[in-house]
């Protein structure tokens, strides 16, 4: 979600430094160009993990890098590396 404004920290009486900013500001374009899930919620996926076996499901729940997929078994947490589309 992007936000069209940003605070201003320097009206509430805490001063607002550069560094601060730019630290800020290279921290989200690291995130923006890290990996990301391929994966939406409501996708039918096959999550094939060596711990917790092969489970089938529907992905409930993403993050960046896991996803949630809810089976007949409950909800199982995923790499999205060892997770793909049902044919």
């Amino acid at each position: 979600m992007v936000k069209d404004y940003a605070q201003d920290l320097s009206e509430m009486g805490q001063p607002v430094s550069l560094g601060t900013v730019l630290a800020a500001a290279w921290g989200r374009t690291l995130a923006a160009l890290g990996p990301r899930c391929p994966y939406r919620v409501g996708d039918t996926v096959i999550g094939d993990d060596p711990f917790s076996g092969r489970r089938e499901g529907v992905v409930v729940w993403q993050d960046r890098r896991s996803v949630g997929v809810k089976t007949a078994h409950g909800v199982f947490f995923f790499d999205h590396r060892l997770v793909k589309p049902l044919d």
